[in-house]
């Protein structure tokens, strides 16, 4: 019964959709000049599946109405796109990657989404900015999940536009569901703004040139499960790869050309590389999808890591001898950028250990980050330059290490981040630990300058992160990546997915060579 009534539901959502938008043909049929009606929606995060940590709401830093706006630059009061249509921003929400969102969480944000959508119906077009590599509690595919749910609230005319990230996966359901959609081109992601954009014009162009929705959406998942670290657009085979894609996108006939090297650190059947080529020339967007899936599937063997890699140990014998600073180490296994708890103590733990670290006239080293939120508080109350002593870490993932004792100096304090809330220095030996309430990934020099740490002046700076992102990578000296355990593990192979598709490259070496050809997926409007 309840299965009738929804299904009854939905069409009545569909059909009322569908008059409100013959009603707005009919009045541009008077001659009257109206902008096309655009809605903005979308919910961000990668989740790794292989972290205990949990994702609810309160991550998510969410955007509704006007304030939408401030995300993109190329809808600013002034920007020549916002004066293109008539926009409806809802509701864009965007997490820290981290663990598996809870349902409770999801189902609240995606109820007000849709609530919100429901407001300003009809809509011309709806630019729908995700990740693509969110996981929840009990739903396979959630991208896929908000997609159908966002076009039985608009109906099946409206034109969707999708943009996502590159470490994003396609599943057939969003395939589907969507009409145009594109990824990054960069990793790390220089380009996301620009992708965004791309997105949102092909919406614009195609609305506004009247051709709507493509004819063709070629499809093609690559049976490859690689790790951002090994897949980077700085070095080959990733750069060339990529290079080829504004080739089959620019093309007459064709809207628009993407790979997604998708997310690793989930084990989900949609876990994978993919390909999709939209466009109106049929020739053109399948051969477009093949040759792109084919170019991926030809490098596969020759991604390697984006910098030399190396157990913590022999990264830290290295660091310490070098005369190179400073000398970056990534503290790969527990990057809280692509899905890690962000509290992993192991690493500065045998930090601590180290022998040339227990003096302050020690090599110089700066750790950022742990959570700490007890530990910070009792730097507060003693203030800079009192001792306080505490622990650190391991209250979510505390599989590796127990969570790390720190007997040191304050340094320095800081009670408003934007990101951490409240952060304490806590110097140990000439290790200066950076301690937060909330995780916070490292990315710029002003996150250290802010709380007076001079990274440059530093021998050795241990931050929690993959690939460098631009600005730590123009200020090392010398880098590597260390082999550390945690969620987000580099080893794919001792993760021990269940349920991704098999073979999958690189996990089985030997596997045949798949069938690369394209489908051709369906339109939108055929439910």
């Amino acid at each position: 019964m309840n299965k009738v009534f929804s299904f009854i539901t939905m069409i009545s959502v569909l059909f009322l959709a569908s008059c409100h938008s013959g009603n707005r043909k009919q009045n541009n049929d008077t001659g009257a000049t109206e902008l096309p009606r655009i809605a903005i929606c979308g919910l961000a995060i990668e989740s790794s599946t292989f972290s205990p940590a949990v994702t609810n709401a309160e991550a998510f830093r969410v955007r509704t109405g006007e304030e939408i706006f401030s995300y993109y630059p190329f809808l600013a009061e002034d920007a020549p796109d916002r004066k293109r249509a008539e926009w409806f921003p809802t509701l864009r929400g965007h997490a820290i990657p981290g663990g598996i969102v809870t349902r409770e969480a999801y189902d609240s944000l995606m109820n007000e989404m849709l609530a919100k959508l429901k407001e300003n119906l009809p809509y011309d077009g709806v630019f729908f900015d995700i990740h693509g590599a969110m996981s929840v509690v009990g739903i396979d595919d959630p991208e896929g999940d908000m997609i159908k749910k966002i076009r039985e609230v608009v109906g099946l005319e409206t034109v969707i536009s999708t943009s996502m990230d590159l470490h994003g996966n396609v599943s057939e359901r969003l395939a589907h569901h969507t009409d145009l959609i594109t990824c990054y081109r960069m990793a790390p992601h220089e380009d996301a703004l620009e992708s965004k954009q791309r997105a949102l014009e092909n919406l614009l162009e195609r609305l506004e040139n009247g051709k709507g929705k493509p004819k063709y959406k070629a499809w093609i998942p690559v049976p490859i499960l690689l790790p951002g670290e090994k897949t980077s657009t700085r070095i080959e085979p990733g750069k060339s790869l990529y290079a080829r894609v504004p080739g089959v996108a620019d093309q007459e006939g064709v809207i628009d050309a993407a790979i997604w090297i998708g997310y690793a650190w989930a084990d989900e059947p949609r876990n994978r590389g993919y390909v999709m080529v939209t466009g109106d020339d049929r020739k053109k967007v399948v051969e477009g999808a093949e040759y792109l899936a084919k170019s991926f599937w030809d490098v596969r063997n020759e991604f390697e890591f984006v910098a030399p890699v190396a157990p913590l140990g022999e990264c830290l014998d290295m660091a310490v001898k070098s005369d190179k600073h400073p000398f970056i180490i990534s503290d790969m296994g527990d990057n809280p950028t692509a899905g890690g708890a962000g509290d992993v103590s192991w690493t500065l733990t045998e930090i601590l250990k180290r022998p040339e670290f227990q003096s302050e006239n020690g090599p110089s080293l700066i750790y950022a980050s742990i959570p700490g939120p007890e530990l910070v508080e009792k730097a507060i109350v003693a203030g800079i330059g009192a001792k306080v002593s505490g622990v650190a870490g391991a209250m979510v993932d505390d599989r590796y290490a127990p969570p790390v004792k720190l007997s040191g100096k304050v340094l320095a304090i800081e009670t408003n981040d934007a990101t951490a809330g409240e952060i304490a220095v806590i110097q140990v030996g000439s290790v200066k630990a950076i301690v937060t309430k909330k995780r916070k990934p490292y990315h710029y020099e002003r996150d250290f300058t802010q709380i007076g740490l001079a990274p440059r002046e530093a021998d050795i700076v241990v931050v929690k992160i993959g690939y460098l992102v631009p600005e730590l990578y123009n200020m090392r000296a010398d880098w590597i990546m260390a082999l550390t355990p945690g969620g987000v593990d580099q080893d794919l192979e001792r993760l021990g997915y269940q349920r991704i598709h098999r073979p999958m490259f690189p996990l089985d070496k030997e596997m045949a060579d798949p069938d690369l050809s394209a489908q051709l997926i369906p339109s939108s409007e055929e439910m």
